[in-house]
């Protein structure tokens, strides 16, 4: 017998479903959810309620996601989910501090997520400044000390590019940026080609730029030797190997995924490919994850959204990529997994449809430089 659709839980979720978001990573994250909301109400819901999603499609715009939050709030909400897009996901972070709205936030990964230290906000993507420093760090296993980036206006590129710069600086690299508004990708190779650089970071959109740089380099003589990396994970998506086939292949990127899945994880992993064409992305894990979370806070909590927000450093939840559990540290302003899991992985050029993990990260939160 199904709960009432007027008695059930309804927990908002923000994700990019259009252009010019990065619609594919917004379908996967909404997966994730959908999956454990299933298995929730399968059996027998939150004490006999269903769990009921709102789901509201930012398009990776900021403007549109504050005022999401602050319509999911009037409708009656017990929490906020989801964001894949960082600066979007501020946006609403900030909203929902102000409203006193508890929001996990799914996969975006701004380390400073609210303008201010906050209760009610908890985060399961690592923080970018760990991420992007296991990135670095293996350009500089990989012999790449001498690096180049395409950015475009962003506070989420322009903190990576500081990220890669500080880090590598102090362990003898550099960091040469190229600014995507003014070159065209013929003009970033000519660039590229007289700075000695060993590997060019893709620090920009997908498709475009992305692809038409990708395309640029793999067919430019003087660049042969040259590794194209992409650290904000655009080749984790199917539509990255549509586009560029094998020229796609052996372009490195950060994923949140454990090495070895555990039977949860393997279970969750099945079920996700019955939904998703072809294998599910480390965002649908994430989507389930954050659902899973927000189930147990709601079983042990209740309801109340004061109650949920001081739940967050109590909560232990076994999710499909590990345990999770929430913790603060002087210079994260929210609630944050400690440890997620981190990978540098590629596209197998031998096999473009299958992933090779490269690197992986440290399972406590990496000092800083």
């Amino acid at each position: 017998m199904h709960t009432p659709a007027e008695s059930a839980i309804r927990i908002g979720v923000l994700a990019p479903l259009t252009r010019p978001g990065w619609s594919e990573a917004g379908q996967h994250l909404l997966a994730g959810m959908e999956l454990a909301v299933g298995e929730v109400n399968d059996a027998g819901g939150v004490g006999g309620r269903a769990v009921e999603l709102l789901v509201r499609d930012t398009a990776a715009d900021p403007r549109r996601a504050v005022a999401a939050v602050e319509e999911l709030a009037g409708l009656g909400v017990a929490a906020l989910a989801g964001e894949y897009h960082s600066v979007v996901a501020r946006a609403a972070a900030t909203t929902a501090d102000a409203l006193g709205l508890p929001f996990l936030c799914t996969s975006s990964v701004l380390d400073a997520l609210t303008e201010q230290p906050t209760e009610w906000v908890a985060r399961l993507s690592p923080p970018q400044s760990r991420g992007w420093r296991t990135y670095a760090d293996f350009l500089l296993g990989a012999g790449h000390r001498r690096i180049a980036v395409t950015t475009q206006p962003s506070l989420y590129w322009a903190t990576g590019t500081r990220i890669l710069r500080d880090h590598l600086a102090a362990r003898g690299g550099s960091v040469t940026e190229f600014d995507m508004n003014t070159l065209t990708p013929a003009a970033v190779c000519d660039e590229l080609a007289g700075t000695g650089a060993t590997a060019l970071l893709l620090l920009v959109g997908h498709p475009e730029p992305a692809v038409s740089l990708v395309q640029a380099v793999r067919r430019d003589q003087r660049l042969g030797q040259v590794l194209i990396g992409a650290p904000a994970g655009q080749p984790e998506f199917a539509e990255w190997a549509t586009l560029l086939g094998e020229d796609g292949a052996g372009v490195p990127f950060l994923r949140y995924l454990p090495e070895h899945l555990t039977p949860l994880g393997a279970r969750v992993e099945r079920a996700l490919h019955e939904r998703l064409a072809p294998a599910p992305s480390f965002v649908a894990f994430e989507g389930y994850d954050t659902i899973a979370v927000l189930a147990e806070i709601l079983r042990s909590h209740g309801t109340d959204r004061k109650r949920i927000a001081e739940a967050w450093p109590s909560v232990t939840v076994e999710g499909a990529r590990g345990r999770i559990e929430f913790s603060r540290t002087a210079d994260i302003g929210v609630w944050q997994w400690a440890r997620p899991p981190i990978q540098v992985v590629d596209r197998d050029p031998a096999r473009p449809d299958r992933f090779r993990v490269l690197h992986t990260g440290c399972d406590t939160p990496c000092p800083k430089s």
